[in-house]
This record gives structure tokens, sequence and C-alpha cells, in this order.
């Protein structure tokens, strides 16, 4: 190799991130704009996935902030996104991690994560991710909603434990989906926190489906917990003894 030759790979070397981050910043403008062509825009999609860098997973995610008419053309411009960034691999953990941490869906990323992470690692990963949120209100409650439903296809003691707190949600549809998760994870530990969150529940929707679900369970209610489970439970149920009934 000659002087020349190493000088210039130096300079290629050095040249290089600043070339990549120019043309991420490029693509990633078509990929944000619904307003440019279509096949601009898909052609961005797939030189960003080629990429498989984070700075490029991080471009295609941002494809999901928004939808576009036709939903055909919408839903084929999402999936190649998901593949550009489920081909990129575990380097777009962090870009999904911080994505998720701000998104006003889940829907994708959820998804391209059960396609990148593990069996043996996704259950940590969605706990990592249902970390960043808490029980207080917020305007937007659909991220926590689909995360705990998401969270229902993996019963195991770390999931029961991290979603009994969302029982007490500030949001109806996710102490909903909360409560059913929570019957999903088939831990009759869970007994308290439901009905606790029994008897502080105002919707009779939520209040019917812990209550279904403890029948359904037939898991026994404790003694000191007997009183305020029958005093909670709607008309539509009974306390027989130790353990919830439908009536009728």
């Amino acid at each position: 190799m000659g002087v020349f030759d190493i000088f210039s790979r130096k300079k290629g070397e050095s040249a290089s991130p600043k070339k990549s981050e120019r043309e991420v910043a490029k693509l990633q403008k078509l990929v944000c704009n619904k307003m440019s062509q279509n096949y601009d825009r898909q052609q961005a999609i797939e030189e960003l996935g080629r990429m498989g860098t984070p700075e490029a997973a991080s471009a295609l995610l941002k494809r999901f902030d928004w939808t576009l008419d036709p939903s055909i053309t919408d839903q084929e411009e999402k999936e190649a996104a998901a593949q550009g960034v489920i081909a990129t691999g575990e380097v777009a953990l962090e870009p999904i991690r911080k994505y998720c941490a701000r998104a006003e869906s889940l829907t994708w990323p959820l998804r391209i994560l059960q396609q990148i992470v593990t069996e043996e690692h996704i259950v940590d990963e969605l706990l990592g991710v249902l970390d960043e949120f808490d029980t207080e209100y917020t305007r937007n409650a659909e991220p926590k909603e689909q995360l705990i439903s998401t969270l229902e296809e993996y019963p195991c003691e770390d999931v029961r434990i991290a979603v009994e707190p969302f029982l007490q949600d500030a949001s109806e549809p996710v102490r909903f989906r909360a409560a059913t998760t929570t019957f999903a994870m088939d831990g009759e530990q869970s007994v308290p926190a439901l009905v606790e969150a029994l008897e502080e529940e105002e919707s009779l929707r939520v209040k019917n489906r812990i209550s279904r679900g403890l029948a359904e369970r037939g898991w026994n209610i404790p003694s000191e917990l007997q009183e305020s489970c029958r005093e909670a439970l709607p008309d539509d149920f009974k306390l027989d003894g130790s353990v919830v009934r439908r009536v009728g």
C-alpha cells in the first residue's frame, strides 16, 4: 500500500460519518414528509433499511408518526419501514426505546421488538418500556394500553407484578386492560390488588371485568378482604363464602 493510499483511506474514513449523517438527514426528511412523492419516500425507506445503523433505524421509526391516504399505501410503507428496522437488528434497540418513550402509538414498535428480541429476553425488554410510564393522568394513554395488552401474551410473575399498579391508573381503558392482563397471568397472589381496585373503581365496565375474572378463576378472597369485596361487587355478582360468583 502506497503513502497516497493511506492518506486517501484516512481521509475517506473521517469524512464517511459526516456524509452518512447528511444522507440520513436527507432521507429522513423524505420519510417524514407526507407531501413527498410515494416513489421517493419508498426509495428513502429502502435506502435507510440498507444502511443498518442506529441513526437510520431512528429515521425509519418516524414513518410511524403519521398516516397516509390511501391506507393501502400507508400500510405498505410502514411494513417496509418495519422490515428495515428489523433488518438493522439489535443496534436498533436503543432508538426503539427512545421512540417508545414519546410515541403516540406503540403498535409498530412493539411488533418490531417482538421480531428483534429473542423470546428469552422479550419480557425484560417490554417491561423496560413499561418502566417509562406511571399511573398518573396523561393526555394520550393509548401507548400504556397497547403495551399492557402485549404483555398479556407473556404470562409470568414479573409481568404480574409490573402490571398490577396499573389497576389504579388514571385512564379507564388502561385499568380495564390491566385487569385483563392481570387475570391472564393466572396468579392468585393478585387477589388483594384486584379487590382493592374493585373497591376504588368507579367504572362499571372495569368492576364487571374484575368481578367476572374473580368468578371465573374461583380464587379465594382472604377473610380480611371479604367485607370490602362484598360491598364493592356489582349487582350481577355476590360473595359466596370466600368465592365470587355470578348471580343467576
